[in-house]
């Protein structure tokens, strides 16, 4: 949703004994522990092999085979005693795959086999078929120096009762197919939290619409939809807020009424129409704090009642993007078991970069290259959405630092 800047949603805590200090603005590094020290694992589903890509999973999964369940060839040959592979070797019997082999290989014997077949009785090795000959009485005769046993043994990749996949693990296609070879077909994941989305204020118009005088798009919204479902969530959008005290009022108390997380974008404005406070007390909203030494980001809110938590981000964009990736992902991480997928790397500095202000710690859209190094994008600041459009990352920059210069580290999230 673009903006003229950042809109600072004001929110005061009731009783006034509170010990926090909401006048503090606590560093990124206290709003992230104080986020993911409020979380809680969420509850458990079993859900169907189709539906069990991008979930976390809540149980270890144990085989309950063992993998391969017999030796077995790698490759399309024949089996054979390896004792034999200097004479000529009687073809005794063709093997597919499925198949269960009739005969024992003896000594001068084969049997021709494909790949994934059972190892006969006997053969202690296949030769590929490419390495053999074939003599005018139908033999077999092994043409290469040496060869491998090119044979899958039982159980070499898992044994029956072994931890395939553990508790926390995100689960990815590959998984997927782990999941159906240990015949696991409705594994236990927790539940996605449901979250809800609202944006606010009277110069907001859907996407479809075209602004009029004064008005702009909603992009955060859809934004933040998507950073949802990437994240692990469901998302519920409850549509743009109007600045209305009993408008307001009603949104946020259905959101928290039907939802785990609510993401409130944008504030309303100062004055006559600062009523978000009123609304907050009313719903018993406890802040933990308002404002982030971050920039962009800085009127950022978070607050918890009983087991809902409460994000009031920034109204900008790019603003709502980042915090959303420093501090909500991680949070929807934590809520769902997840084990890793949200941490920060240390790359270096393809390119210098110089800064006029640097009071507090910034984050900017860089691009990753093949070297390893990470660039700055052109970024003209937090309204600019069209800049992350270009980026692979946001690079941390350290309050007080206003250049960083060529092949030195700076932490990178991935987004």
């Amino acid at each position: 949703m673009l903006t003229a800047g950042d809109r600072r949603i004001r929110i005061f805590l009731l009783p006034l004994s509170s010990l926090w200090n909401l006048s503090r603005m606590v560093t990124f590094e206290e709003a992230l522990n104080i986020v993911l020290e409020s979380s809680f694992l969420i509850e458990t589903e079993g859900v169907s092999l189709p539906d069990a890509s991008g979930r976390v999973l809540a149980q270890d999964v144990v085989s309950d085979v063992d993998m391969p369940p017999f030796d077995k060839s790698a490759m399309d040959g024949y089996a054979c005693r390896r004792d034999d592979l200097t004479g000529v070797l009687e073809i005794i019997e063709t093997i597919p795959a499925g198949a269960v082999p009739e005969k024992k290989i003896n000594p001068g014997q084969c049997a021709r086999i494909m790949t994934g077949a059972r190892i006969p009785e006997g053969a202690d090795c296949v030769i590929k078929v490419e390495e053999t000959e074939t003599t005018a009485e139908g033999e077999v005769r092994f043409i290469a120096g040496q060869t491998r046993d090119n044979i899958a043994r039982k159980a070499e990749d898992a044994r029956r009762g072994d931890i395939v996949l553990g508790s926390g693990m995100l689960l990815a296609p590959q998984h997927i197919a782990v999941l159906a070879s240990v015949g696991c077909t409705f594994p236990i994941v927790f539940r996605k939290p449901r979250v809800a989305i609202l944006s606010t204020g009277d110069e907001i118009v859907e996407p479809d619409l075209i602004p009029g005088p004064s008005q702009v798009r909603n992009s955060n919204a859809w934004q933040l939809i998507a950073q949802v479902k990437r994240a692990g969530g469901l998302p519920f959008y409850h549509g743009i807020i109007r600045d209305s005290k009993d408008e307001t009022r009603i949104a946020l108390e259905k959101a928290l009424a039907e939802n785990d997380i609510v993401l409130l974008s944008g504030g309303v404005s100062m004055g006559d129409y600062d009523f978000v406070p009123g609304v907050f007390e009313a719903l018993g909203l406890e802040i933990r704090f308002r404002t982030i030494a971050i920039q962009p980001g800085k009127p950022t809110v978070f607050a918890v009642r009983g087991d809902k938590r409460i994000f009031g981000l920034p109204g900008n964009p790019v603003s709502s993007f980042n915090l959303f990736t420093l501090l909500v992902a991680p949070l929807i991480g934590k809520m769902t078991g997840r084990k890793a997928g949200f941490g920060i790397r240390r790359l270096p500095m393809g390119a210098a970069y110089q800064r006029k202000k640097s009071e507090k710690l910034s984050w900017i859209p860089v691009s990753f290259s093949e070297d390893g190094k990470v660039y700055p994008v052109e970024y003209h600041g937090s309204a600019h959405i069209h800049a992350l459009a270009y980026a692979d990352g946001i690079a941390a920059i350290e309050a007080g630092r206003n250049t960083v210069n060529t092949g030195e580290f700076v932490d990178v999230r991935f987004i």
